[in-house]
Order: structure tokens, then C-alpha cells, then sequence
């Protein structure tokens, strides 16, 4: 399906109206007073199932029910002062919506939980190694729609994967990489993080932008227990963090910049890797509420140690550290 970045605002209204109906997956038999319900933008699913499940894990009596949708649907979500109190979404609120909801007498708590790095990824038998920014603009915006334009190779037309039209990678790489530019005709979106990978997996030609915790040796082939997990937030080592060898993560340079870097957390934390956004959680419950706990603990040392466990760079705890290349 090609990007049409003017169906984004429908497919917002039907992703909000479909979380607004109750569609999740667990039952919502649970009672109130043990629920919370959450909105996050998908791009962290990874990231927000991981938290939830050991939250739930240390306290058994109590129920988070997720939806994963677009983020201007999150946002929307959380504006409708309805049942969903919590958001998981790449930018804070605005100073408008702040006054919008203090004005109807709601709590504003956010704070930011991550840093993110988007991976552009590629098929093991792709040759290249190594993109610039320009390089990216210039592959998302059409000028370069061959692979033997960026490095000479026998590899043809370069299929540009997005996770979904209206993602919130979608408007990172179109306001910070292309300025506000349209996509190329080589540029397409399928529906979830899983289908990027697996499309870039099987299809030597493929390009594929992602969150980094999508492509994290941690998160796939031998999955830790939600007990193993639960134990090992409370330690505080630095163990190195790997990517998926079923694509390859390519090294990302700066403009005007001659080093390049993989999406490794010290290099996120330094700056040296220049593709990052910040990721955010907004609660508008009140304190003692099972929404406002889990945005406690979320924000607090075991759930930012979880957020380090994904490959992206948590807010507050430090990150790994690697061998440099």
C-alpha cells in the first residue's frame, strides 16, 4: 500500500474510534478500580508490552489494557477526558492542550520515558554499509530509487518499507529528514513493525525504517520469562546489546559528518547516531489509581531498567556501553 500521507487523518479517526469502542486484547470484565487502560503509539509496542507484563507480574491484582494505534490517535485518546488516562506517544503535550485539560480540571503529569533510534535496515546480501542523512532524503524522496546509485552493486530498485501511513516514524523522516517533502513512489508502508522486518528479511532490494527495539537480539530467540525479566530489573549491570543477524542495521553518518554509527544506546546517548526522537508518557489520573501506579513505575528505576533491556536509551538510567567497530 503506498503512503498517501492525506490518509493519515482518516485513519486516525478509525483507529481512535476502534479503541474508544473497547476493542483490546484482554477481556474489560475487569473492575475499574483495578484497570487502567493505555494508548501507545506503535512504533513501542515492544517496549509498552514488556512493562506491562512485568507490572502486572509484581502486582497480580491489578489489569493494563493496551492499544496500540497511530499517535495522533493517542493524542486524541487522552484530549477526550474519557476512560484512557495514559499515553505513550514522541512528543509532550502543548501548552494548549495542557490549559484545554486543566481547564476541565485534569491532572497533567509527562515525562519523558526514552530515547529512540529509528534503524534503517537492509537484506544480509545488501552490499552498502554505510548512509548519510542526504543519502536517506535523497532514497525517501525518489532522487535516488537504485540501489547501484549508492554504491555499485547488482541490486535494482530500492523498496522503501514503513511500518504504517500514519506512524509517528512516517512524520519523523518526513519533517526531520525530507523538511516537510512527499515521498518518492518507491516508498510504501504494510501495517505492523513485524512486517518490516520480515518484508527486508526476504527481499534483497528492501529498505526498512524501524524502531531499534524491533531489530534487538534481546527481543527475539530465546524470550526471558516475565519472571526472569521481574528479577532482572533490580540488578544494575551493562550487559552489550546485539542486533537481529536476519537484517542487517546499517551504520547512520551525520551531513558533514565522516564517522558513522550503529543505533547502539552509548551512541544514542552521545548524539554520535543522528536518528533519535524522544518518547513520552502523559497521565491525567489522579494519584492512588491503578494508571497513575503504573505511570510511577513506568517512569521510576524498574521500569526505566526494562526500557534499557529493549536497546533504546531509557530517561534516567545509563546506557550500555560497546566496543566501538
Amino acid at each position: 500500500m503506498k503512503i498517501n500521507l492525506n490518509d493519515i487523518a482518516v485513519i486516525t479517526t478509525i483507529a481512535l474510534l476502534a479503541a474508544l469502542s473497547g476493542c483490546g486484547k484482554k477481556s474489560q470484565s475487569m473492575q475499574p478500580a483495578t484497570m487502567a487502560k493505555v494508548v501507545c503509539d506503535e512504533s513501542f509496542e515492544n517496549i509498552m508490552e514488556q512493562e506491562i507484563n512485568v507490572y502486572e507480574y509484581i502486582y497480580p491484582k491489578e489489569d493494563v489494557l493496551a492499544y496500540y494505534l497511530p499517535e495522533n490517535a493517542c493524542i486524541d485518546s487522552i484530549m477526550a477526558m474519557g476512560s484512557v488516562k495514559t499515553a505513550v506517544v514522541s512528543r509532550p503535550l502543548t501548552e494548549s492542550e495542557i490549559s484545554y485539560l486543566r481547564s476541565h480540571k485534569k491532572l497533567v503529569h509527562q515525562q519523558k520515558i526514552a530515547i529512540d533510534a529509528l534503524a534503517i535496515i537492509v537484506n544480509p546480501q545488501n552490499p552498502v554499509e554505510i548512509l548519510s542523512r542526504k543519502d536517506i532524503a535523497e532514497i525517501l524522496s525518489g532522487d535516488v530509487s537504485r540501489w547501484d546509485q549508492v554504491e555499485p552493486c547488482k541490486l535494482g530498485e530500492i523498496d522503501v518499507i514503513f511500518d504504517h501511513q500514519g506512524s509517528s516514524t512516517v512524520k519523523y523522516m518526513r519533517d526531520s529528514i525530507l523538511n516537510g517533502r512527499q515521498f518518492g513512489p518507491n516508498v510504501s508502508a504494510v501495517k505492523t513493525n513485524p512486517e518490516v522486518f520480515k518484508a527486508v528479511a526476504e527481499n534483497k532490494n528492501a529498505m526498512g525504517v524501524i524502531g531499534v527495539s524491533w531489530v534487538s537480539s534481546d527481543m527475539r530467540g530465546r524470550e526471558q520469562s516475565v519472571d526472569e525479566l521481574a528479577k532482572a530489573i533490580e540488578k544494575s549491570d551493562t550487559t552489550q546489546l546485539d542486533f537481529n543477524s536476519d537484517v542487517k542495521v546499517l551504520k547512520i553518518r551525520g551531513n558533514d559528518v565522516v564517522a558513522a554509527y550503529k543505533p547502539y544506546q552509548a551512541y544514542i546517548f552521545d548524539g554520535s547516531y543522528p536518528l533519535y526522537r524522544s518518547v513520552y508518557m502523559i497521565n491525567t489520573s489522579p494519584g492512588g489509581t491503578v494508571s497513575h501506579r503504573f505511570y510511577s513505575f513506568v517512569t521510576g528505576f524498574q521500569g526505566q531498567k526494562l526500557i534499557q533491556m529493549t536497546g533504546i536509551l531509557p530517561a534516567t538510567v545509563r546506557p550500555r556501553f560497546v566496543a566501538v567497530e
